[in-house]
C-alpha cells in the first residue's frame, strides 16, 4: 500500500495562527510538541514505509516539508514530494498523486489531509486497514461516528452493509443544526476526507465521472495539466457521481480543527469552560478561547463567548459561532496588499527561519536560527548594512574575499554592496542576531550568486 499526504492548503479560516507562508498543516499548538502535518506523517507509517509516502504540496512549503520530517527523524527522497503548478483543490491533487505512483505499478492507496487531529492510534489504523478488504470494487471513503450535531462537516448517508463498512447512498453539504441532529440520529456519519482506493479504480472513475479532470491528466507535461484541469473537490469531481463508492465507520475522536469553534471540542477549558494555552486570567468570564503567541497574560473580566487569538502582527476577536467568517478578514487584507495576510513574523526559509524582533524607519533587527548543515546564498544587498551577532553555535561567515569562523558572543559586519554567506558548519542550530541598518530593508533587495536550494 502506498500513502497521499495532500499538504498544500493554505488554512485561512484559523487566522491569524494559519498563514499563507505557514499554514495550520505545520503548526505546533503550545500544548503540541509536533506539528499536524508530522502527526499526519507518523500516523502513515502505522500503515506502509517512508519509502512509500507521497505528499501533494506547493513549491512555498516543499523545503518546511523535508525539515518538518527530518525533526521527527526520517529522511524523505525529495521525488516524494510531488510540486503542483497552482493549487487546484483536492481532485486534481489527488490525481496527480495517483498518476506518479502509478509509473510504479498499481497499488492500493490511501489519501490522508495533513492537518487532522486523532485520538486512538491503534483503532484509527485498524479501521484504516480495513479498507484493503473493498478495494477490488469499491473506492473507500471513511466516515466519522458523529458525537453531536455539526454544521461545519458534510454527511455521509450508509446504505446496504458490506463486508466491512457500507455502500454509499448520498454525500450532504454541510446542514443547519436541526438537519444535522436528524443525520445522526438517522446513523449517518461524518465526511472526514480520507480515502482508499486501487489506483486502477481509482483512475477509471475519473474518466466515468469527470472527463475534463480525466484528459487533462492524459497530458505528458505537469504544468501543461494543471492549466487544463478545473479546479474541483475530489467529493464535487467524483464522490458524489461515481456509483462505486463504499464507507468504512471511524469510532473514533477525530477534530480537522476547521474553525476556532473546532477548539472546544479538542480542548479542556477551566471551571468555567474558559480554553487558554498560557498565562490567561478571567473574572466572571464564561466560555471564551484565548492563545496568544508570547508568554503574554491576557486578561477578560465579564465577557462571554469570545475568541481572543493574540499574533506578535495581529490579533482576532470574534463571537463564538462567528469564527467561520474569519476568512473575511484574510480576503480584506489580502484585496489592500496587506503582508499580515500570508506572513508571520517569523519566516520559515530552507535553511531553517528568522523572526522579526524590532524594526523602524532605517533598521531592522532578525533572529536568524539556521539548521545544521545549512547555508544561506551567497549573497548581497545593495542598501542595507548587516551586522551579526552569534548568540549560539558556531557560524562560518563569509564577506567578499575573507572566510571565518564566529563563536557565541562574537560578531562580523557585512557593508551594502559586499558579496556574503552565513553557514552552519556544526551539529547544533546555529542563533544569530542580524541589525540591519539601512534605507530599504525590504526582502527582495538580494542579488543570489549562489544557492543550494535553487533561488534565484
Amino acid at each position: 500500500m502506498k500513502a497521499i499526504i495532500l499538504a498544500g492548503g493554505i488554512g485561512t479560516r484559523l487566522w491569524p495562527l494559519s498563514r499563507t507562508n505557514f499554514p495550520k498543516q505545520f503548526i505546533k499548538l503550545k500544548n503540541m510538541d509536533k506539528s499536524f502535518f508530522q502527526l499526519t506523517f507518523e500516523r502513515c507509517l502505522n500503515l506502509t514505509t517512508v519509502e512509500t509516502i507521497f505528499i501533494v504540496t506547493t513549491s512555498r512549503y516543499k523545503f518546511l516539508i523535508l525539515n518538518q520530517i527530518k525533526e521527527i527523524g526520517y529522511c524523505l527522497n525529495e521525488k516524494q514530494i510531488l510540486i503542483e503548478p497552482t493549487g487546484k483543490n483536492t481532485l486534481p491533487a489527488i490525481c496527480y498523486g495517483v498518476k506518479e505512483i502509478r509509473k510504479l505499478g498499481e497499488d492500493i492507496i490511501a489519501v490522508f489531509p495533513s492537518d487532522h487531529l486523532i485520538n486512538n492510534l491503534q483503532e484509527f489504523t485498524r479501521s484504516i486497514n480495513q479498507g484493503k478488504q473493498l478495494t477490488d470494487k469499491y473506492i473507500i471513503t471513511y466516515g466519522v461516528k458523529p458525537y453531536k450535531p455539526d454544521t461545519g462537516y458534510g454527511y455521509i448517508k450508509p446504505k446496504a452493509s458490506l463486508i466491512t463498512g457500507y455502500q454509499v447512498d448520498e454525500f450532504i453539504e454541510k446542514p443547519d443544526l436541526q438537519a444535522a441532529l436528524d443525520y445522526i440520529n438517522k446513523g449517518y456519519f461524518w465526511n472526514s476526507g480520507i480515502f482508499m482506493f486501487r489506483s486502477d479504480i481509482f483512475m477509471e472513475e475519473v474518466r466515468q465521472c469527470n472527463q475534463e479532470v480525466y484528459e487533462a491528466f492524459e497530458a505528458g507535461d505537469i504544468n501543461k495539466v494543471y492549466q487544463m484541469t478545473p479546479s474541483i473537490s475530489v467529493d464535487k469531481g467524483i464522490m458524489e457521481k461515481s456509483r462505486r463508492v463504499a464507507v468504512i465507520p471511524l469510532d473514533i475522536k477525530w477534530n480537522d480543527l476547521g474553525s476556532f469553534d473546532n477548539f472546544y471540542e479538542e480542548f479542556i477549558g477551566d471551571g468555567e469552560d474558559n480554553i487558554g494555552f498560557g498565562q490567561e486570567i478571567a473574572i466572571d468570564a464564561q466560555d471564551n478561547l484565548l492563545y496568544a503567541d508570547r508568554d503574554k497574560v491576557v486578561a477578560l473580566i465579564g465577557v462571554d463567548n469570545l475568541i481572543v487569538i493574540d499574533q506578535e502582527n495581529a490579533l482576532l476577536i470574534c463571537k463564538k459561532n462567528h469564527s467561520h467568517r474569519v476568512r473575511e478578514i484574510v480576503k480584506k487584507l489580502s484585496e489592500s496588499h496587506d503582508p499580515r495576510a500570508d506572513v508571520h513574523l517569523t519566516a520559515y526559509r530552507p535553511w531553517g527561519s528568522y523572526t522579526i524582533l524590532a524594526e523602524g524607519a532605517s533598521y531592522k533587527i532578525k533572529r536568524i536560527t539556521v539548521l545544521p548543515g545549512k547555508k544561506l546564498s551567497d549573497q548581497l544587498h545593495y542598501h542595507r548594512s548587516e551586522h551579526w551577532i552569534v548568540v549560539s553555535g558556531t557560524a562560518g561567515v563569509t564577506v567578499d574575499d575573507r572566510e571565518y569562523l564566529l563563536l557565541n558572543g562574537e560578531s562580523a559586519f557585512v557593508k551594502a554592496g559586499s558579496r556574503h554567506r552565513l553557514v552552519n558548519p556544526g551539529a547544533i542550530s546555529l542563533e544569530v542576531i542580524e541589525i540591519q541598518i539601512g534605507q530599504y530593508l525590504e526582502e527582495d533587495d538580494i542579488v543570489r550568486f549562489e544557492d543550494d536550494f535553487g533561488r534565484c
